[in-house]
């Protein structure tokens, strides 16, 4: 299926696979076609923007056929919304993209942004914003309920076309209009999500600033006075000097200052513990709007973990018996173990075998290069960097001198300390299994007083080995227990 999104500042097509809890984009493409540009002053859709996205809308019909897409649904925005000539565009819009629009209110924009956000996000809790061309919506989000949401006039080109360019003016506006913004006043100490592409491109920007070893958006997230800080040198300074400018589009370097803008007053007036980047919005949103309420509730890292191991793993079963026997082992160490801890072993184990494909040499490497990039929801990036070193221990082996010190500065002693563990029970595993099911849940490994032992049955007795055996041992070094192999029934 596919979504088009008739926006303020972009039309953008995103084709999906299907209709799963985390959907995977098959193709993604965007035009800057500036609708919403003057449309606050003039009223009117300019007619060289009207041209460019008619177009743009033409060659997503194409596309679309091409993909032999089954289902589309298109979008519009502020812009068609506010413009007197927006029903003109619409009816113009529908003949090129060859189906009908859906033209949805502000609080219906708000809603969606929040739906995908907690699409996105496991258990999101906080404010979501989405910054667009021709508005701002806000709407809370609290697990799986929705705050009311509200829709302002404050879009990049809004902003800019409101106030003449003048960022100054533009403060005043915006503090004005967030005076009765009633999602911010339950912001404190809680999380912001911040979705649109302007905030996405100054992430990226702060990215490259810092120097971040992840060059993943989604759950990308920075404490409030580092937004602050930053926000301050983009409003003062010309976006050509920033450092990697020529990562954003030169249609929207113009919209920075503005979107740091809303951030630093955000951030002044809201509080937030923490403002993190969400890639998923009103699309996604869409799409997990169409889900049963049972899908719904499903978690969107496992699903997508799941999605992954059947689609790369040699036998993806044996994925989910890895779980069942790393839980017995768990529960035999009284490792305690935190629900989000929980849920990370559940992914690894479901990813563990996905780079079986690549030399024995790089199949760490390109585990861990496929993990730490791929378009996952659902998990922040302590947690990513977590899933990427226990499948690249599971390989390479368990020195952290091998770790790159780029990766272990997203994560925690405690989680290299389990990731360890994880990745040297799954060495036991694989050794034992030969990655096929059926096998672990024969072949318990559990701590016993002082002893770890793994019982191998009768008719897998002859598996017992000297490499074996110092797998058991450098996992039971980890756990502090005596390694024992025993004969089962």
């Amino acid at each position: 299926m596919a979504i088009v999104d008739i926006g303020s500042n972009s039309v953008r097509l995103v084709a999906y696979e299907g209709m799963t809890r985390a959907p995977t984009p098959i193709f993604n493409e965007k035009v800057l076609c500036g609708l919403g540009r003057s449309v606050t002053t003039t009223k009117r859709l300019r007619d060289d923007a009207v041209e460019k996205a008619l177009r743009a809308l033409a060659r997503f019909r194409v596309l679309c056929g091409l993909m032999q897409v089954g289902s589309v649904h298109v979008l519009a925005t502020a812009a068609a919304r506010d413009a007197e000539n927006g029903p003109d565009f619409l009816a113009r819009a529908e003949a090129a993209i060859g189906h009908p629009i859906e033209l949805i209110s502000g609080s219906r924009e708000a809603q969606l942004s929040a739906l995908g956000v907690m699409s996105g996000f496991h258990d999101a809790d906080g404010v979501v914003g989405d910054m667009g061309g021709g508005s701002l919506e806000l709407i809370d989000v609290r697990g799986f309920e929705l705050g009311k949401g509200v829709s302002l006039p404050l879009g990049g080109l809004a902003l800019q076309d409101t106030t003449g360019g003048n960022i100054r003016k533009a403060s005043k506006v915006v503090r004005d209009a967030f005076a009765g913004a009633e999602p911010l006043e339950r912001l404190k100490g809680r999380t912001f999500y911040a979705v649109g592409g302007t905030w996405r491109a100054l992430a990226r920007l702060h990215m490259t600033q810092k120097g971040y070893p992840l060059h993943v958006m989604h759950g990308y997230t920075v404490a409030p006075r580092d937004v602050t800080d930053f926000a301050k040198i983009v409003e003062r300074v010309d976006a050509e000097t920033l450092e990697s400018i020529e990562a954003v589009s030169a249609a929207r370097r113009p919209l920075l200052g503005y979107g740091a803008l809303l951030l630093e007053e955000i951030i002044r007036k809201g509080k937030p513990r923490k403002v993190v980047i969400s890639a998923q919005g009103v699309r996604e949103g869409l799409l997990y709007e169409k889900l049963s309420n049972e899908e719904r509730r499903m978690d969107p890292l496992l699903s997508a973990a799941r999605e992954l191991n059947l689609l790369r793993s040699r036998a993806p079963m044996h994925g989910e018996e890895l779980i069942g026997w790393t839980d017995k082992l768990v529960a035999s160490l009284h490792l305690d173990e935190t629900g989000e801890e929980r849920r990370l072993r559940h992914a690894a184990c479901l990813l563990a075998d996905i780079g079986w494909r690549a030399h024995p040499d790089y199949r760490g490497e390109q585990g861990l290069n496929i993990i730490a990039h791929a378009a996952f929801v659902g998990v922040d990036h302590p947690g990513r960097a977590f899933l990427a070193l226990s499948v690249f221990f599971r390989h390479v082996g368990l020195s952290v001198d091998d770790i790159s010190p780029r990766i272990r500065e997203l994560v925690t002693t405690r989680m290299i300390d389990r990731a360890r563990i994880l990745g040297g029970a799954m060495r036991v595993a694989y050794l034992v299994s030969a990655a096929m099911p059926g096998v672990l849940p024969r072949a318990p490994i559990a701590g016993h007083g002082g002893k770890l032992v793994l019982t191998l049955p009768g008719d897998l007795a002859a598996l017992a080995s000297d490499r074996l055996f110092n797998r058991v041992k450098q996992l039971a070094r980890l756990v502090g227990r005596e390694p024992v192999i025993q004969n089962g029934k």
